[in-house]
């Protein structure tokens, strides 16, 4: 918290600084404009290197084509989100199950600022921020150069650390409302040249004074325009390439079983043990999970001697313990939920409670739990121990169903979890991550991307991710449960810096690329959405005045209703439960 406070106080004393040196035209003495917290820094510099870079004039054009049909392509694809999203809310509100306010629904986690908004992590998320940031707005300047259309700088923006970079084009050029006229001969088969008309009443006579300005066409500017999200698709379609190709290829799984709790009066503590540890071995038996390492110490009597091998930042090592107390008491696994119209409702079951023991045999994990289930019958009656949260246990009698999935199997009608962390003999509690599992459904994902489920899973990965709880990268502690193998052996921990580095870079990429789709303006996909309607009412009317003041009118209940609907999104359970 005191982090906060002083970043806070940094960030006020800064802003103070920016005002009294705007007020006192400083700023504007060195060509910097300031919006609010935000510098705009200018520099003509490196003006001419885009000249170079567009010298590939038709490349870029076929480029900058292919990015206005992916576009419309996400333009629809994000505004059928948003309307079935606030569809959904809708449904959800009538049905009285709106879900309560949670951390998606926070002021701040609308803004994709890194270390403000609480899923995306600072140093990754600033690296991110900046790549999509100089993609975006440098491929806006090239395909400016392309079409012949003035950059008059470029630079930083900067509030406290940069915060990503900008080309400012000649606005009236890209945006001039001056009347068209379409040359389509040899010499200029891309770019039209607009005449401007200009009427000087200074005199007493009117001067018409024609100019050969020149001001971008529709095709161009959508060129311009979609040349940024084209930007954004191609490097969030090489960073996903490398991270779910080579370098998630490049890793391999330690284990799944983690220690999560040691005491340090413990003798497995004075032999080296410490939290964080996987464990990859016990004696000459691999471990690859929680169940493989109780099997193994069941029935061994105590003071038995045990070799345990560990992993500590991917080095393993060996540890000789002895076998402890062998009456461990289980701590079972949670019941989530209760099927309705099921054997464990007629029974009087409860969610919340944690199962202990089924026929006698204790429940340690929901690999105990699935092994007896998947060997019943229906109409077997079972006893099941449960524990609520008080510590007080209640012994059911059930009489199991028939399983709406497995024929011949029993079925009982609970949601389960693992009830946590397992107490062993060895003076140790253990924790299970499916460590094998979870990377081979990262490694996965690019063979769903066939669906609209794939696409979406993308999208919503480092929030909410398979389980929930999201991806946002290989931390610490998850990296912990990895080895890099082949090429990636050298570099050590270096692959998983790499890996969170393309995670974010790709998904914020693809993330602001599929936002500025939207028919929105001030976004690009709002401008060449007018554009496009401007071009539609004109061809049905022939009226040039009309088909803007319409396609402008669009333009904006389009953008009133995308923005009253991502507020909708966010405060609506608030509406429901309260604030």
């Amino acid at each position: 918290m005191d982090g906060i406070y002083i970043a806070a106080a940094i960030f006020l004393l800064y802003w103070i600084v920016v005002i009294a040196l705007d007020r006192k035209g400083i700023l504007e003495k060195y060509n910097i404009s300031a919006y609010g917290p935000v510098l705009m820094i200018r520099t003509t510099k490196g003006l001419k290197l885009l000249d170079k870079l567009a010298i590939p004039k038709k490349a870029w054009r076929v480029y900058a084509d292919i990015g206005i049909r992916l576009m419309f392509i996400g333009m629809i694809a994000m505004f059928l989100f948003v309307i079935l999203s606030d569809l959904a809310m809708l449904a959800s509100y009538e049905a009285n199950t709106m879900p309560e306010p949670s951390k998606f629904n926070e002021a701040r986690n609308i803004f994709l600022i890194p270390g403000v908004n609480e899923f995306i992590p600072l140093v990754w998320g600033t690296i991110a921020l900046l790549v999509t940031l100089v993609v975006h707005e440098f491929s806006h300047a090239i395909l400016c150069r392309v079409e012949d259309i003035r950059v008059k700088s470029m630079g930083i923006l900067l509030a406290v650390v940069p915060i990503g970079g900008f080309a400012e084009p000649d606005e009236e050029e890209l945006f001039g409302k001056q009347e068209e006229e379409e040359l389509n001969d040899e010499n200029d088969p891309y770019g039209d040249r607009r005449l401007g008309i200009v009427i000087d009443n200074k005199a007493e006579e009117k001067k018409v004074v024609k100019d050969d300005e020149k001001v971008a066409t529709r095709k161009q500017r959508a060129r311009i325009l979609a040349a940024g999200v084209m930007a954004n698709f191609v490097v969030a379609f090489l960073a996903f390439a490398l991270l779910f190709g080579p370098v998630l290829g490049s890793l391999t799984p330690l284990g799944d079983t983690m220690v999560v709790d040691i005491s340090p009066d413990s003798p497995a503590y004075s032999a080296g043990i410490r939290e964080n540890m996987v464990i990859t071995q016990l004696d000459d038996t691999k471990i690859n999970n929680v169940n493989e390492m109780l099997d193994y110490l069941d029935g061994l009597e105590t003071g038995t001697s045990v070799t345990v091998y560990a992993a500590t930042d991917r080095v393993v090592s060996s540890y000789d313990l002895q076998i402890g107390n062998t009456n461990i008491d289980p701590k079972g696994i949670l019941i989530q939920s209760i099927v309705e119209g099921t054997p464990a409702e007629a029974a009087g079951m409860e969610a919340g409670t944690h199962i202990l023991y089924i026929d006698g045999k204790p429940i340690y994990t929901y690999t105990d739990f699935n092994e007896i289930l998947s060997k019943s019958t229906p109409g077997q009656e079972i006893s099941a121990v449960v524990e609520n949260d008080k510590g007080e246990t209640t012994e059911y009698k059930v009489t199991l169903a028939e399983h709406p999935d497995y024929e011949g199997r029993g079925f009982l009608g609970v949601t389960t979890a693992s009830g946590g962390n397992v107490v062993t003999s060895l003076g140790f509690s253990v924790g299970e991550y499916p460590a094998a599992e979870y990377l081979e459904l990262l490694k996965g994902i690019p063979g769903m991307l066939g669906s609209l489920a794939g696409w979406y899973l993308i999208l919503i990965l480092p929030i909410s991710g398979f389980t929930g709880n999201g991806f946002p990268g290989f931390s610490e502690t998850l990296s912990q449960f990895y080895m890099p193998v082949g090429w990636a052996e050298p570099f050590g921990i270096g692959v998983f810096w790499l890996a969170n580095t393309l995670l974010w870079v790709g998904w914020l990429n693809f993330y602001v690329g599929l936002f500025n789709c939207l028919p929105a303006v001030p976004l690009d996909g709002g401008h060449v959405f007018r554009d496009s309607m401007n071009s539609l009412i004109y061809k049905v009317t022939g009226n040039e005045e009309k088909a803007e003041n319409v396609s402008a009118m669009i333009s904006a209940t389009f953008a009133m209703m995308i923005l009253f609907s991502f507020i909708f999104m966010v405060i609506g359970p608030y509406l429901v439960h309260g604030f």
